[in-house]
């Protein structure tokens, strides 16, 4: 009898042993970095060089992404999220942060930072700074199929900073509502006006708004598991500035697994702007508009933590948006990526 109460003491000890370390707090560093080559099919790659006119992996040559160092810490109600970039992409992500002015520019950029309070097991509010909610793509190219990025994302929101609150309504119902500051203005408000989202999931799909003092967008994000190895992606959205122009446009993006360590892909994008719309194209007709069509075909090699990715890209559009190899304008560019992505 001695033994068997001496035992069921230790399984019972064991037991509060292992809750507690179920419920520990926990610090996480994570992140990723990535370099390229890039070359034009269709157009010079010397000091004339040009690329599509959506953002990142646009420099020519061998270039540089970005270093991204990701600190977390998770208790059981509370948490931070401190996601620092390095380079021209993390740069770039932040182009209306004052570190991105060249005379106060930093070695250290702010993609991300944040708190978060789990109020309770179906509400969360976060406050800080985070990446958009809008969109399929995001800055990070270890969360992207294609290393290239789509004019939806290019011209939609890349950060805000504000309050948002996270509330699963269900099992399979989302809703995120949100006061944040003018679109990427991140680290303080410059203008004394403020934008609010809203959200709605439904089990992987979601219907994004975003109402801005100088825009109002509406986005669909979402996809389908069409078998174990196909999924499709889906984008789609509208923005329309205010005393100014508007664009549209929708994004496929069909993937297969035709192993555990290989995925091919493609991104079809149709992406329409009007007066002059957000300048993302380049090449518009006498009344501002304008449209362009681009195929990205992407292979992605898993080797351990390192992603390899050729891609293949073809852009056509209604302008002469492009310039040939003769300097002469071309409504279509063809170029070329190989990227090579860490992450740990």
């Amino acid at each position: 009898m001695r033994k068997l109460i001496t035992l069921s003491m230790f399984f019972i000890a064991c037991s509060l042993f292992a809750q507690e370390e179920e419920t520990k707090p926990s610090f996480t560093v994570s992140g990723s970095i990535d370099a390229y080559y890039r070359a034009n099919f269709t157009a010079p790659n010397d000091e004339n060089a040009i690329a599509p006119g959506s953002s990142f992996a646009n420099l020519p040559g061998f270039a540089l992404g970005m270093a991204n160092v990701v600190l977390g810490y998770e208790g059981e109600k509370v948490g931070f999220v401190a996601d620092l970039v390095f380079g021209p992409r993390g740069a770039d992500a932040v182009f209306n942060s004052p570190q991105a002015d060249p005379f106060y520019a930093s070695s250290n950029i702010v993609n991300q930072l944040y708190a978060y309070w789990n109020v309770s097991e179906s509400v969360t509010l976060t406050m800080g700074n985070f990446n958009t909610f809008l969109g399929y793509e995001v800055i990070s190219p270890t969360a992207n199929f294609n290393y290239s990025t789509s004019y939806l994302f290019s011209y939609g929101p890349f950060s805000h900073t504000g309050l948002k609150a996270d509330i699963a309504l269900s099992d399979d119902f989302s809703l995120m509502l949100a006061v944040m500051n003018d679109t990427d203005f991140t680290e303080f408000n410059s203008t004394g006006d403020y934008a609010f989202g809203a959200q709605l999931g439904y089990s992987g799909q979601f219907l994004n708004f975003l109402l801005d003092p100088s825009f109002t967008e509406i986005d669909f994000t979402g996809g389908f598991d069409l078998s174990d190895d196909f999924f499709l992606g889906i984008n789609a959205a509208y923005l329309d500035i205010e005393d100014a122009g508007s664009f549209a446009g929708v994004a496929l993006y069909p993937q297969l697994s035709t192993s555990d360590s290989f995925t091919i892909g493609l991104r079809g994008e149709y992406f329409t702007e009007t007066e002059f719309g957000a300048g993302a194209i380049g090449g518009y007709d006498a009344d501002g508009d304008g449209s362009v069509f681009a195929l990205t075909l992407t292979g992605s090699l898993a080797i351990d933590n390192l992603t390899i990715k050729p891609e293949i890209r073809l852009d056509s559009a209604s302008e002469e948006a492009f310039i040939d190899n003769d300097l002469a304008g071309t409504k279509s560019l063809g170029s070329f990526v190989l990227a090579a992505i860490y992450s740990f």
